[in-house]
């Protein structure tokens, strides 16, 4: 046994992984510390899920144990399928002794994954480095240019073309001048030597008005887009308002090529887990008997909103209390100190149904390991109020009850699944009761209760209503007192289906049936998905922006929705939303075509534009127009469904029905799967993508993506440190791209215009003056101002311009997110876009740069053409008083006075002119930001937003089969069966 590094590690090698390491390469599981070596792990960077799962050795390989000499003496020949991105599956067959051994994913740990709960495992390495399914599920890493930087290619190119022909047209105007007049004027101007005929003379000349004209061509536009994108990316890296101070982390543009397509985006493509939520389950408030808890109200009873102000309730008398929970309502203390036996029933309910996996190495310090975080966050709450899980074997639960500790014999699981949608419990109290809890959707659980429990039942459903109307996830709880003679006569009914052969499941769910009726209403349980600070409004924000949501997650599909519903990704007043979750590749085109029918009928015909686009069978790649649907639609599809949905010609199905709907949730997603739909979109439409995402099983779309954003959150660094921009929390997104995005876009669009402008009026002088010059490559400006033009006279006004100019400030941009809208649709600065220089925020820096830039032309002009100059250096310096004689010339200044008013003349009538005739979104909210600047609105008043939602039971319909089989079969105990009397069963 020794240590090494991972880039040592080989297929075939055994390796040890200990508690909490991650694991190394994708192994197939050996042995380990726990009962049947079973191990728990945690798939965070895999799916962003941080919920437990187990997996278990094969039985032949389970008794090596830690044993050194027979693991390395384990010789078994592993035979399986080539490496590949499928996260759930794994097919293989280990030869070992002469017998054949069937392998499954369930008995491969994968790369990525984390030990939890195991001190230690042993394993045989199958796959390494790119061959694992972490590895094969990261995209490749590609180098990402702006549309902005392809136009300026193409631009850059149309120039040099125009570059060349205008010295062709000179050239040609010369040979003909030489032929007429030239040749003719030999005597005052002779030809060289070299030149034999006009012919000749106009070549050369070509090659002469091509240095002279060559400053069209923008050599030093480069060099400039990227000082201006530097010092864009630092005002990222400085702005406070985007500085975590928890964590004492700033926003960080970790790419500088970027900055301007930040205010072009249109679709933005976003992990749930982490990113959306803080993966954080509070028990916020519950109803018990009829009765609220979990309100604040003051003095004078009037309800109070929960701030860090708010006092918490006080748990010190209790030792097994958790410091971390806060619960703010001290009647529900009350009324357990007190004792209440509603409410002491309600709390033991929590502490038995579930099942967590409870770790004391501290004596008093209890860490609960759960299958989900919800039934941490229940199982939590009882703990604080009095009744804390404390441990479990196969056969009883131990719970200490306000100090008294209490051993239950659990006589039986019936676990989640997501036909039952609700967990039972059957335990034997030390009273000698036998008594049933069940917690579950109050959808399945109301059906289930006694009759005289009506009046009950409706109170609480009305709790469940403003439950669900603030977003909260919720469980109904329930109980019942079994006859002791009924509960065997049913075990036995029990025992039996769970060893039937045939149809095991409807069985066992038939049997469970007949004893989950007659239910009394304890109450019920609200806990919240905390989203992350300022999700919902940053959401509100960018739908406002025209920007399309999508949620790829890898979570279940309940669960996605329920969070699209509270961060209003799904808005309650959509029309509709439709699921797609076909099996197959025929019922999955008849569900996306049905979505398209109902959200647009005519793009089903033959006459729509789109169809008899694309029956013209066009080359790649070739972009789908936008289509607008005649309401506001959603779509939910699953992992499952999508892998056939991007194949083959079902993906232009898929992507026509997603991008007419305002949003859409992809769940059960591979890390690959989200590459593949953000790749999709940007294959076939002409918009911006962004990507954001804090796991490793984002990585790969946010590569895929044009512009890719990692936050820094509860799983790891991948994200971050394979991103354009990182930051702590997601509602910097909405100042990344309504402020900083669309401030970078404009002064982006305005350099360019600028730079090519003055470019162009400083050469086309030349070809002017060529046909008054006999076309003879004579410049109209002397050598120094040629020089200096670039130089200085006009570099530092349009940098000034473009790292300070501001059309409105930061309040408006957020205040009025429309003005994003022109960035989208590349309005700035397109093939047809050609304006000027116009400064819209001006600074000191502004007039220093303008009014600077002309004066010093001048100090600079009067200093070339002094006479001390002119005299010192007679051969460089020709023009003694030029500029003193000409400046005191009226005629100039009058010139000079119509060449500024005619140049700009036309610009400022297009500039009046275009809100009145042809006005654009924008322009009216420009007009309505200059209306509020003289006509001061009061500040708005912060309502908290609240969701007029029906959706309740979130957690119940979305909770997947836990650990009941598990713990009721004794697996999960330390202490193993002896051999003896494993053979005797």
């Amino acid at each position: 046994m020794k240590e090494d590094k991972w880039m040592n590690i080989q297929v075939g090698d055994i390796v040890k992984v200990e508690n909490n390491q991650s694991v190394t390469a994708d192994m197939l599981l050996l042995s380990s510390s726990e009962p049947y070596s079973l191990t728990y792990i945690e798939t965070a960077e895999l799916d962003g899920e941080t919920n437990l799962k187990v997996k278990q050795a094969i039985s032949v390989t389970s008794d090596m144990e830690n044993n050194l000499k027979l693991l390395s003496a384990f010789d078994g020949e592993v035979r399986c399928e080539s490496p590949n991105n499928k996260l759930d599956k794994f097919a293989g067959i280990l030869t070992y002794k002469g017998k054949n051994y069937i392998l499954d994913h369930d008995k491969l740990l994968l790369r990525g994954c984390v030990i939890r709960n195991t001190d230690w495992c042993y394993g045989l390495v199958i796959y390494t480095g790119p061959d694992t399914k972490l590895m094969q599920n990261c995209g490749k890493s590609t180098f990402k240019r702006t549309h902005i930087d392809h136009l300026m290619n193409v631009l850059v190119l149309w120039i040099f073309l125009f570059l060349g022909s205008m010295c062709f047209i000179l050239a040609v105007g010369h040979g003909i001048w030489e032929n007429k007049k030239g040749y003719y004027f030999q005597n005052f101007l002779p030809w060289k030597e070299y030149v034999s005929s006009s012919v000749v003379s106009a070549i050369l000349m070509f090659w002469s008005y091509f240095i002279i004209l060559n400053t069209v061509v923008p050599i030093s536009l480069y060099v400039s887009v990227e000082i201006i994108r530097l010092g864009n990316s630092y005002y990222i890296n400085w702005d406070r308002k985007m500085f975590y101070a928890p964590k004492n982390t700033p926003a960080q543009a970790r790419t500088t090529t970027l900055n301007e397509e930040l205010g072009q985006v249109k679709y933005v493509f976003s992990d749930k887990t982490g990113t959306l939520t803080q993966n954080i389950m509070i028990f916020k408030k519950c109803s018990i008997n009829g009765t609220l808890y979990g309100d604040v109200y003051d003095k004078n009873g009037q309800r109070v909103e929960v701030s860090e102000k708010t006092e918490k309730v006080d748990f010190s008398y209790n030792k097994l209390a958790d410091p971390k929970f806060s619960f703010y309502d001290k009647t529900l203390v009350e009324a357990v100190k007190r004792g209440d036996g509603r409410v002491h029933l309600f709390f033991l309910s929590l502490s038995l149904c579930h099942t967590v996996m409870s770790e004391e190495k501290v004596e008093g310090e209890l860490v609960y390991q759960a299958q989900s975080p919800d039934e941490g966050a229940l199982v939590t709450a009882a703990r604080n109020f009095g009744f804390a899980f404390r441990s479990r074997t196969s056969e009883t639960i131990t719970v200490v009850e306000m100090g008294e500790t209490k051993v239950y014999q659990l006589l039986a699981i019936l676990d989640f699944d997501n036909v039952r949608k609700r967990m039972s419990v059957i335990v034997r109290t030390p009273e000698d009761r036998v008594m049933l809890f069940c917690k579950g959707a109050d959808t399945i659980v109301c059906q289930l209760l006694h009759p005289s429990c009506r009046s009950l039942g409706d109170v609480t459903m009305e709790h469940l209503d403003d439950f669900a109307i603030e977003g909260l996830r919720t469980l109904m709880v329930a109980y019942r007192e079994l006859d002791n003679a009924f509960f065997q006569a049913w075990s036995k009914k029990h025992s039996e289906a769970c060893l039937s052969l045939e149809d095991r499941e409807n069985k066992i769910s038939n049997v469970s049936e007949e004893i989950e009726k007659d239910l009394m209403l304890l109450g019920a349980t609200a806990i919240e998905d905390k989203l992350q600070d300022g999700v919902l409004e940053t959401i509100i924000t960018l739908n406002k922006a025209k920007i399309k949501m999508w949620t790829l997650t890898g979570d279940k599909q309940e669960t996605a929705v329920n969070i699209a519903h509270a961060c209003n990704i799904f808005e309650d007043e959509m029309d509709e939303i439709f699921i797609v979750e076909g099996k197959d590749d025929e019922t999955i085109w008849q569900e996306l075509r049905s979505a398209r029918a109902k959200m647009k009928p005519e793009s089903l015909l033959e006459s729509d534009p789109v169809n008899s686009y694309l029956t013209m069978k066009p080359k790649m790649p070739f972009k789908i127009p936008e289509e607008v649907p005649n309401g506001n639609y959603g779509l939910v599809i699953n992992g499952y469904s999508l892998a056939y949905a991007l194949e083959g010609n079902l993906e232009l199905e898929l992507l026509r029905t997603a991008c007419m709907c305002k949003a859409v949730i992809c769940c059960r997603m591979t890390p690959l799967q989200k590459a593949q739909v953000v790749e999709l979109v940007k294959r076939y439409k002409k918009v911006v993508t962004l990507a954001i995402g804090d796991g490793a099983n984002d990585v790969s779309m946010i590569k895929a993506a044009h512009i890719g954003i990692g936050i820094s959150g509860q799983e790891g660094m991948q994200a971050m440190l394979n991103s354009d921009y990182a930051f702590c929390q997601f509602h910097y997104l909405r100042r990344l791209l309504l402020v900083h995005g669309r401030w970078s876009y404009n002064r982006m669009c305005k350099f360019l215009s600028y730079f090519f402008y003055k470019n162009f009026v400083f050469t086309l002088v030349h070809f002017w003056y060529a046909f008054f010059s006999g076309f003879s490559a004579q410049t109209v400006y002397d050598t120094w101002f040629i020089t200096f033009y670039n130089l200085v006279y006009t570099s530092l006004p349009v940098l000034g311009l473009s790292l300070f100019d501001q059309d409105v400030n930061e309040t408006w941009s957020l205040r009025f997110p429309e003005l994003y809208e022109p960035g989208q649709h590349n309005l700035y600065f397109n093939k047809k876009e050609f304006i000027a220089l116009e400064t819209t925020y001006w600074t000191m820096i502004s007039h220093f740069f303008i009014w600077g830039s002309l004066g010093f032309y001048f100090c600079v002009l009067f200093f070339l053409y002094s006479d001390g100059l002119c005299l010192m250096f007679p051969n460089v310096f020709q023009f003694l008083g030029v500029a003193r004689n000409i400046l005191k010339l009226p005629q100039l200044w009058l010139s000079l006075v119509l060449s500024v008013v005619l140049c700009m003349l036309p610009v400022i009538g297009y500039q009046f002119l275009k809100p009145l005739f042809w006005p654009v979104s924008v322009d009216k909210v420009i007009d309505r930001i200059h209306h509020c600047m003289r006509h001061p609105l009061p500040p708005p008043i912060r309502t908290k937003v609240k969701h007029a939602s029906s959706r309740r039971s979130a957690y119940a319909f979305s909770h997947k089969q836990g650990f009941g089989a598990l713990i009721t079969s004794g697996k999960t105990m330390k202490g193993k069966p002896k051999k003896s009397s494993l053979l005797k069963k």
